[in-house]
């Protein structure tokens, strides 16, 4: 399925000085006299207001998560609780999360009846729940849509999610650079569930990938359910089918399990592995270093702390520290990083189980 840096690092980029200071640099280095006029939109700029860590009006955020029913699943609904606990000024109402779409239709009538004052929405299905985000949406409530995307903009203020085609677009490029002096290159793909719009964007972002790279060609395309044992029951199959490779690009780090299990009970160890969505047991495999699994990509679920942070600028009437504009933006994807030897010290916080 999978915030791609550290709490720290993303208050840093979302809500943080850095950019304006950056700014200012900037401003400082391109001359050494100062212009009223220059100064002005300067002043106008930094006096915008925009969300900060100070306690300020007091926001109640109604949460509508889904079945933590997957380890991504679960850390979307633990990330979205434990940030909206680093606010004083935030009250959080959570749903029990459903699977069933009437049921989390319910739970979100319920909190607009409630009349929080933002929603902060995973659907389990984006089409099935547009009409109850637009219903929150005429009720004057702002709707911050996580991930699974409403049919309509209409339905949501604010979008936040992960990019599944960026996924398989840096994936293909991480094992394009690798494998890009030789000769004859083979790879393989281990896919998600088939009928998902997500698994053939990952899949369309990995291929556009390798398009660069003209002595590399995939050979073979297996989806599995993003579960430990379709992993390892397809990977199986994979391996029986392919005796020789030299890449495995693997959509999802929990099915990943399974087919790290299929590979070592096969004796394989010929060709290198990338995952995706940024599991901490990935994470824990890449620095040990001692099995095919040698980098993973990112869909990070900390994407709901970060609906959190705009529910609360949202409610409080604010904007985005370090952007010019005075409201928080309509779309935010996030960016898919590759997290290898070299950086996974950095992410590791961030891991899911």
């Amino acid at each position: 399925m999978p915030e791609h840096t550290p709490f720290a690092s993303r208050r840093g980029l979302l809500f943080g000085a850095a950019a304006v200071s950056a700014g200012a640099f900037l401003t400082g280095c391109t001359s050494n006299e100062s212009d009223d006029s220059d100064d002005q939109d300067q002043s106008d700029a930094n006096s915008q207001p925009a969300a900060d860590d100070k306690p300020g009006k007091q926001v109640t955020i109604g949460y509508a998560g889904p079945l933590a029913d997957h380890g991504w699943l679960n850390a979307i609904n633990d990330q979205a609780k434990g940030r909206a606990e680093k606010y004083e000024d935030v009250t959080l109402e959570v749903t029990e999360g459903s699977n069933d779409t009437a049921q989390q239709i319910g739970q979100i009538e319920t909190l607009i009846n409630k009349k929080v004052d933002v929603l902060v929405v995973l659907p389990a299905d984006g089409k099935a729940l547009t009409q109850v985000g637009l219903k929150a949406m005429r009720a004057g409530i702002p709707v911050v849509n996580l991930d699974r995307i409403f049919n309509t903009p209409q339905a949501y203020r604010c979008w936040v999610g992960g990019d599944n085609y960026g996924m398989g677009l840096n994936a293909g490029h991480y094992i394009g650079e690798k494998l890009k002096d030789k000769s004859g290159a083979k790879v393989v793909e281990l896919a998600g569930i088939d009928n998902l719009e997500l698994t053939r964007q990952r899949t369309q972002g990995f291929d556009d990938a390798l398009k660069n790279y003209p002595n590399i060609k995939k050979v073979a395309r297996q989806a599995a359910d993003f579960t430990v044992e379709s992993g390892q029951a397809k990977m199986a199959q994979l391996l029986q089918a392919q005796s020789s490779f030299d890449a495995l690009w693997n959509h999802d780090d929990d099915q990943g399990v399974g087919a790290l299990r299929a590979i070592e009970q096969a004796g394989r160890d010929d060709f290198l592995m990338v995952g995706g969505a940024g599991a901490l047991s990935a994470f824990q495999a890449i620095e040990q270093d001692d099995s095919v699994l040698k980098a993973t990509v990112l869909y990070p679920p900390t994407m709901a702390a970060s609906a959190i942070d705009l529910a609360r600028a949202l409610g409080q009437g604010k904007g985005v520290s370090g952007l010019a504009e005075y409201e928080i933006p309509a779309h935010l994807t996030l960016y898919s990083a590759v997290v290898d030897k070299e950086n996974v010290d950095r992410y590791m916080s961030t891991g899911f189980k």
